[in-house]
């Protein structure tokens, strides 16, 4: 909810803080604009005021920016996704799975190709069920 408002109240800001420098004389002259005395805004009281309000629009333009930086952090998790805690949950359990029984009158089951759990258990340091050797293909 405040991050709402905060980017609202940025976005007003920014739009009046736009216009304001552009109702401003241009001091340099470089581009051959900011002609003689001939304005709308032509004392130096005028000049002063929108001076002062440029100022206090930009500083609360930047406070702002700051608000919502902090406001949009908070709102974050503290975690990062590289913590011990994070990779913990990412890695292989490091107790072996039970083996499951096997008939040792029934035939040998077919080399399949490896699965997730082969590289979690080959990740984790344990020793995978040996693979059984498959006949050379005939030519």
């Amino acid at each position: 909810m405040l991050q709402t408002i905060l980017l609202v109240t940025m976005i007003l800001i920014s739009v009046a803080l736009t216009g304001l420098i552009l109702i401003q004389k241009s001091e340099g002259g470089a581009l051959g604009m900011g002609g003689g005395p001939s304005g709308i805004m032509t004392a130096r009281g005028a000049g002063n005021l929108l001076t002062k309000t440029t100022w206090v629009l930009a500083t609360l333009f930047f406070l702002c920016a700051i608000g919502l930086t902090i406001t949009g952090n908070m709102e974050r998790s503290s975690g990062s996704i590289v913590d011990a805690d994070g990779m913990g949950e990412l890695m292989a359990p490091t107790t072996a799975p039970a083996a499951p029984a096997v008939d040792p009158s029934a035939p040998p089951p077919a080399q399949a190709a490896p699965s997730l759990q082969d590289l979690e258990a080959s990740l984790s340091g344990l020793s995978a069920a040996p693979a059984t050797a498959q006949p050379a293909p005939a030519e």
